[in-house]
């Protein structure tokens, strides 16, 4: 069991969202957005400390399988959600 606490506004919903994100949401409305390009950086600002906009956003979810109780035959599985500013999205596992 996992638990995530913290005040109001740290993040503990920005995790249940990538959560979702990587096992296959589609709607960009859940996911707090317009589109689902929204879960891309956008940058942070212009000023010297800023940083570029990403051309694309990953998140991997890792499962322990040493019960085997997934049907891949692996001791974890990697399960990986890309999607790319193009619009373009790609799901990997292990």
């Amino acid at each position: 069991i996992t638990v995530v606490v913290g005040p109001n506004g740290s993040g503990k919903s920005n995790i249940v969202d990538g959560i979702k994100w990587v096992l296959g949401e589609q709607s960009a409305k859940s996911l707090r957005g317009k589109e689902m390009a929204d879960v891309i950086f956008k940058g942070s600002g212009s000023s010297a400390g800023g940083r570029k906009p990403a051309g694309a956003a990953e998140a991997t979810l890792i499962f322990d399988n040493a019960d085997r109780r997934l049907p891949i035959d692996a001791p974890e599985v990697h399960i990986t959600r890309r999607v790319y500013r193009s619009g373009e999205g790609e799901y990997l596992i292990n």
